[in-house]
């Protein structure tokens, strides 16, 4: 499978750079979507558009088990500082997260789906908006599912670059692998008046001062310290005169977790926390958007995984996940059917690493077809049962 891969590494090369000449973000997906659409149209593919607004669904195969492989194909809105032949055209438009090469590898295992004799059926999931949210707070995932993508998939995988690791190796393990995400947004309200009089007043910085100390203890002091959990504060609006002590103070945050249930006890303990500002003669209003749950890799696909990797690679290839807190609407996909994601290494050998959503991120391409490789022989193994 490794060797299929690499026979048509110029053409996924070739769809990377085009995709990431020509990013687009969030919904706004419509050219990469018609590009996907139309190359699984000539493979043979069954293909939907327009699924979860600019979502493409492409499947093959008749009969027995269903795999579905999901690709996302959002860009970022991050000028580029890169000096390649390939670097973004779009000005403020950048594919820093590597989903345009998410997606050329995805078209090169669909590519290399229409060579075998399938003992089952493939689904792609070639998705938009991972990256951010639409007006209802939902991100394309979310929007995806609502729309039947899942329907009739026995497991689903995943993969996503990963610039600190060497090309030829990937990363997974089971378990949660990262965080669920809730953004959460507050308006402390007092009584404004001249900052020559504050004893006239109920200074809400003074009430958000109190808040702010609150907050960074419930990690800490409130949640079992066995529970991965963040709770951030990402905004603070209030006031525009040096003299003037306002009437009341936003603010917004986001909070992290891997379990539902410690999702629940944070947002009652921001609740509690809040009411701080009752006993000091304020008030508070406190509302929270939900933007996904943790992604949780099943053990027995992640197992799968690594024998693939193992059997394709080599046993000292595959490594541990490193876990984070970091949000991947992926696990929207994970309540309908097992799954996991896989992290495949794409390191520049000989230049500095730069992070993921970083203006200078950019990636060895000699790692395409050996994700697109992976991703295959994962597929193949469970279309045979070979489990």
């Amino acid at each position: 499978m490794l060797k299929q891969a690499h026979a048509i590494s110029e053409e996924i090369i070739e769809w990377r750079r085009d995709f990431h000449v020509h990013p687009e973000l969030g919904f706004d997906v419509h050219r990469t979507a018609g590009i996907v659409a139309d190359e699984l149209e000539k493979m043979g593919y069954r293909v939907r558009r327009g699924v979860g607004k600019t979502g493409v669904v492409a499947d093959i195969g008749e009969g027995g088990r269903m795999v579905a492989i999901r690709a996302d194909m959002d860009a970022l809105p991050i000028c580029e500082q890169n000096e390649t032949d390939y670097v973004s055209q779009n000005v403020g438009k950048m594919h820093a997260c590597g989903h345009d090469s998410h997606t050329a590898m995805a078209l090169g295992a669909a590519m290399l789906f229409t060579k075998e004799k399938l003992p089952g059926r493939v689904r792609f999931l070639f998705q938009p908006s991972e990256e951010t949210s639409d007006k209802e707070g939902l991100s394309g995932a979310q929007r995806m599912e609502r729309e039947g993508a899942m329907d009739g998939v026995d497991y689903v995988i995943a993969q996503h670059v990963d610039p600190n690791a060497p090309v030829g190796t990937i990363e997974i393990n089971s378990g949660p692998c990262s965080g669920g995400v809730d953004t959460w947004y507050a308006t402390i309200t007092g009584k404004g008046g001249h900052g020559a009089y504050p004893h006239t007043t109920v200074d809400p910085f003074f009430l958000l001062a109190q808040v702010i100390i609150a907050l960074n203890g419930i990690v800490s002091r409130r949640l079992d310290p066995f529970e991965p959990a963040v709770v951030s504060i990402g905004s603070i609006n209030g006031g525009e005169a040096e003299n003037v002590i306002p009437d009341k103070v936003t603010m917004k945050g986001t909070i992290r977790f891997t379990s539902m249930d410690v999702q629940k006890q944070i947002r009652e303990e921001l609740q509690r926390t809040f009411e701080i500002v009752k006993v000091l003669g304020g008030d508070f209003e406190l509302k929270f958007e939900f933007g996904g749950p943790p992604m949780v890799n099943d053990e027995m696909v992640s197992r799968v995984i690594e024998q693939a990797g193992k059997d394709l690679l080599g046993q000292d290839k595959v490594r541990e996940l490193h876990k984070t807190l970091g949000a991947e609407d992926f696990g929207e996909f994970l309540k309908h059917a097992p799954g996991a994601m896989y992290m495949l290494g794409t390191q520049i050998e000989g230049r500095e690493v730069y992070q993921l959503h970083h203006p200078k991120f950019d990636l060895d391409e000699r790692a395409l077809p050996i994700g697109t490789a992976v991703l295959v022989e994962t597929a193949m193994r469970f279309l045979k049962g070979n489990i």
